[in-house]
């Protein structure tokens, strides 16, 4: 099969199917969506499905603001008759330390100056929050009760119901085995059932995003990183909040359906591809978790799984042109808050690849700040 686009999106979690929509109503003509197994099948469908709009940087504050007041009202945004099952529970945040109090309280300041609802908790107060949170030893915690969470797979699913009925044609079982390029533009893209000629495309393909660049000379600072998850049995609610504690390096939470989901991220974790399961995952999350949670210490685990964050040296995306190589967009980099901001990353992207002004500032988070040694590390990554 040999055919044309006017965009080739590559990657099918929520990321590229938000892009792929929004390029489609813009106007970006033909839109063609490629992804190697099946939609939300790599990191998107591995995620703890959490959104946040507590972080340490004015650009990812933004970010995920916006995308918060977006998936409140996702459906009726897409106009889809799904439902992504959006749960606003809050988030609680835990300090033990007094460096991590003081941090908490400066991004506090920088989340309120932008709208956002945050709030200094004392460990009575999280208690109050939590009922069987242990205290011991707690600073403090910062909360805000916007936070939440929702289904990846029906939040992805929503996107690309809406980027079809824009006309985007959506290729599933597509692994691209090569990216085309003549005189330092892009002419196409090849995958097992033939090559789309393109003049533009956006990789939004997660960890393995710097391979894709490599096939046309484009070097991006991305790496792939394991990240282990599980699920226990569901019981009767017992916790409205995701709670989430740097010092432990964990987050938990209660879905709508019962279940608790929890990981831990693993600082010495070496860069792969591996998403294999370990037996070591188990004992260290509930060792780690009956510290602070003791009461799930009784729960059953019902499975486990790993999933691949997309990692940049500042802990922060990539979005738009990337290298020398013309038509080469890129959205990756993400270090596992990519779901949160997807909505309007996908808005954003589409907006600077069509050359229109976009909803928010993002200049700083354009491929060549690595090599300019203008970084802006995001402090509050799990």
């Amino acid at each position: 099969m040999n055919d044309t686009a006017d965009v080739v999106v590559i990657g099918g979690g929520i990321v590229g199917c938000a892009t792929a929509y929004n390029l489609a109503r813009l106007g970006a003509g033909k839109v063609v969506l490629l992804e190697r197994d099946y939609l939300a099948s790599g990191a998107t469908g591995r995620c703890g499905a959490g959104m946040r709009m507590q972080w340490g940087t004015e650009t990812n504050c933004l970010l995920s603001r916006e995308s918060t007041r977006m998936l409140e009202q996702l459906p009726e945004l897409l106009d889809v008759d799904i439902d992504i099952e959006l749960k606003q529970g809050g988030y609680l945040l835990l300090a033990y330390t007094e460096k991590m109090a003081a941090q908490f309280k400066k991004n506090l300041q920088l989340q309120n100056s932008l709208g956002i609802p945050s709030r200094w908790v004392t460990p009575a107060e999280a208690k109050e929050i939590v009922p069987h949170l242990n205290t011991a030893g707690l600073l403090g915690a910062t909360f805000c009760a916007k936070d939440g969470h929702c289904n990846p797979f029906k939040a992805t699913a929503a996107y690309a119901k809406a980027a079809e009925r824009h006309g985007v044609e959506i290729r599933t079982n597509s692994e691209v085995t090569g990216i085309e390029a003549e005189c330092c533009r892009i002419t196409g893209v090849k995958t097992r059932w033939g090559t789309i000629s393109t003049p533009r495309v956006v990789v939004a393909a997660g960890g393995y995003s710097k391979q894709l660049g490599r096939m046309v000379g484009v070097e991006l600072p991305i790496y792939p990183e394991r990240h282990e998850i599980l699920v226990t049995e569901p019981v009767e609610p017992m916790q409205d909040s995701m709670v989430m504690s740097f010092h432990h390096n964990l987050y938990c939470q209660q879905s709508p359906h019962g279940s608790f989901i929890m990981g831990i991220g693993h600082p010495d974790e070496p860069e792969s591809f591996n998403t294999e399961s370990s037996w070591q995952f188990l004992g260290e999350m509930a060792r780690r978790l009956i510290e602070i949670l003791p009461p799930l210490a009784g729960l059953n685990v019902v499975r486990q799984w790993a999933g691949l964050y997309d990692m940049s040296p500042d802990r922060q995306p990539i979005l738009g042109p990337a290298g020398d190589v013309e038509g080469f967009h890129v959205a990756a980099g993400f270090s596992g808050h990519g779901f949160m901001i997807a909505p309007i990353t996908g808005q954003i992207v589409a907006e600077k690849l069509l050359g229109l002004k976009t909803a928010l500032p993002v200049e700083l988070l354009d491929a060549g700040r690595f090599a300019r040694g203008d970084l802006f590390v995001e402090p509050s990554v799990v």
